[in-house]
C-alpha cells in the first residue's frame, strides 16, 4: 500500500503540493525552468506566469540542466520559509546559473540580492509583466504560431482533475504574526463573472474538483461592495451557489469566521458546496488571540461550530493553530488544549511561532523559550491526533463517496468530502481498483481507520 500520509505534524500550513511537470519541448524551443514554493496562492501565480510564457512559444522543463533560465517563485511567510527561499535561489544558481527570482519574498530585493548577487532579475509578487520582462531578457522568446497551441485552460502545475481557484488578492486583516499584507497589499477581488469563467473552462476540460483559496476568502467582494456584473455578485456565498451549479466538487480554503459564514452552511447540507471548512482560528485564548490583534471570540466561535453541525451534521472543520506566541502562558495554552476537546475539529494543523522580518509581533514581550514551544507542539498534536483518530474510527462502517488521486500496482489513493489535496489524510483501495484513474468519484464502504488515513472498499456496480 501507499505509505500513510504524516498529515498534519509534519507540514507546514504554508505549503502547497509540488508542481508538475510533463510536456516535452520540441526542438529549437527555448526552455523555463520553475521552482514554485509557498502556499496554493503562490501556486497559481506560477501556472498564470508558465501560462503566458507557453503562449509566448516557451517550453517548461522539469529538470535544471534542460533549462535556459529557472524562475524561482519565493515564499516569505516565516523565517524558515525565507530561509528555504533562499537555499532554493541557490541550487537554482549552482546547477543553472541563471536564476530570475518572483514571489513574496521579492518584496526584499536587497535580502535577495545580498545573499546571492549573481540572480539576474528580483520582482515582487504577482509581478507578472516584470517576470515576462526578465525572461525575455535572460532568453529571448522565438514562438511558432503553427506549433505552440495553448490549452484554454492555460498551463496547469496540479493533477489534471483538481484545480486552484484564486479569487482575490491581498488581506485587509492586520494580524502581528504576518506580514503578507505588507508584501501583497490589501484585499482586491477578482470580478466573479471572471471566476465563475475560468471555473467553467476547467470544468470543461475535466477538472473533478475546484479549490477555492484567497488570503482571505469570508472578505471576497468587499472591496467591491459586492456589486452584481454580468449576471454574476461578488459575494462569497454568491460564488459558492455559482461554483456548485457546474457539477464539480467546491472545496472552500481560508474562510475566517465572519458570521456571515453561516449563509454558506446550508449550501453544504443541500451538496452544492463540499462539507468543509477551512477556518485558520489559530488560537483560543481571548487575550492571545488579541495578542495576535484577531477578534477574541473563542467561546462565540464553538456556539457558531455547533450551530454548522446541527445545520451540516456532515461538515469537516479544518484549521490551523500556532503555539508559543509571545506572552503565551501555560494557563493560556492549556485554555487552547481544553477548546480543542469542546470544538472536537477534524482536521487541525500547528507551527511553532517564529519571528518574521518586519512582524509586530517580534516586539512583543515575554518570548517563550524554544523549548517550551517544541513541547507544547507535541501536547497539541497528540491531542490533535487523538480526536481525529476517533474521528476517523466512527467512519468504519459508512458508505461514503471518494475521488481518486493515483492508480499504481498496489492500490488507489483517493480523498473523501473531508480530504483536501496534500494537507489532510487519504482513503486506500487496496482490492478492485481496476480501471479506476485519477479523477474519477467513486463511493466505498469504510471498513479501516488510522490516525489520519482510512481504508475502504470498492462498491462495485450490481454488487
Amino acid at each position: 500500500m501507499p505509505r500513510m500520509s504524516q498529515n498534519p505534524p509534519s507540514l507546514r500550513p504554508d505549503l502547497a503540493p509540488a508542481p508538475r511537470f510533463s510536456e516535452p519541448a520540441r526542438p529549437g524551443q527555448p526552455t523555463i525552468g520553475m521552482v514554485s514554493l509557498g502556499c496554493p496562492k503562490a501556486l497559481v501565480d506560477s501556472e498564470r506566469i508558465l501560462t503566458r510564457l507557453r503562449a509566448e512559444g516557451y517550453a517548461i522543463s522539469p529538470d535544471y540542466k534542460g533549462a535556459e533560465a529557472v524562475i524561482v517563485n519565493t515564499c516569505g511567510f516565516l523565517d524558515s520559509a525565507k530561509a528555504e527561499s533562499l537555499e532554493a535561489i541557490g541550487e537554482a544558481i549552482r546547477e543553472n546559473g541563471r536564476v530570475i527570482v518572483t514571489g513574496c519574498l521579492g518584496a526584499e530585493p536587497d535580502y535577495i540580492t545580498g545573499t546571492h548577487p549573481k540572480v539576474l532579475a528580483v520582482t515582487g509578487p504577482h509581478q507578472y509583466e516584470q517576470v515576462l520582462d526578465a525572461v525575455h531578457k535572460a532568453v529571448p522568446p522565438a514562438p511558432d504560431p503553427f506549433v505552440d497551441l495553448l490549452p484554454a485552460t492555460g498551463v496547469s502545475l496540479t493533477p489534471r482533475h483538481y484545480s486552484y481557484l484564486k479569487i482575490s488578492e491581498g488581506c485587509n486583516h492586520k494580524c502581528k504574526f504576518c506580514i503578507i499584507p505588507d508584501m501583497r497589499g490589501r484585499l482586491v477581488s477578482r470580478p466573479a463573472y471572471a471566476v465563475v469563467k475560468e471555473a467553467e473552462r476547467l470544468v470543461a476540460a475535466g477538472v473533478r474538483e475546484l479549490l477555492v483559496i484567497s488570503q482571505d476568502t469570508s472578505a471576497y467582494g468587499v472591496d467591491l461592495k459586492h456589486e452584481e456584473a454580468r449576471g454574476h455578485r461578488a459575494h462569497i456565498t454568491d460564488l459558492a451557489r455559482d461554483l456548485g451549479s457546474l457539477g464539480a466538487w467546491v472545496r472552500l480554503h481560508y474562510v475566517y469566521p465572519y458570521p456571515h459564514v453561516r449563509n454558506l452552511i446550508p449550501l453544504m447540507a443541500e451538496g452544492l458546496v463540499l462539507p468543509y471548512l477551512d477556518i485558520p482560528f489559530q488560537h483560543a485564548h481571548p487575550d492571545v488571540l488579541k495578542r495576535m490583534a484577531r477578534p477574541a471570540a473563542a467561546a462565540r466561535t464553538l456556539d457558531e461550530i455547533a450551530a454548522w453541525r446541527r445545520d451540516c451534521p456532515d461538515i469537516t472543520l479544518r484549521s490551523t493553530f500556532i503555539v508559543g506566541y509571545p506572552g503565551e502562558t501555560e494557563d493560556e495554552f492549556q485554555t487552547l488544549l481544553d477548546w480543542l476537546d469542546e470544538a472536537q475539529l477534524d482536521r487541525v494543523g500547528c507551527f511553532q511561532y517564529e519571528n518574521v522580518a518586519g512582524a509586530r509581533s517580534n516586539d512583543l514581550p515575554d518570548h517563550v523559550p524554544e523549548a517550551v514551544k517544541a513541547e507544547r507542539f507535541a501536547r497539541f498534536m497528540e491531542k490533535a491526533q487523538a480526536i481525529s483518530e476517533a474521528k476517523l474510527a466512527a467512519k468504519v462502517g459508512q458508505t461514503i463517496q471518494v475521488i481518486v488521486d493515483e492508480v499504481d500496482e498496489n492500490g488507489a489513493t483517493c480523498r473523501t468530502k473531508g480530504d483536501a489535496p496534500e494537507i489532510d489524510g487519504n482513503l486506500f483501495i487496496d482490492e478492485d481498483f481496476d480501471g479506476l484513474a485519477p479523477g474519477d468519484i467513486v463511493t466505498v464502504d469504510v471498513d479501516e481507520a488510522g490516525d489520519y488515513d482510512l481504508w475502504g472498499r470498492r462498491v462495485l456496480q450490481g454488487a
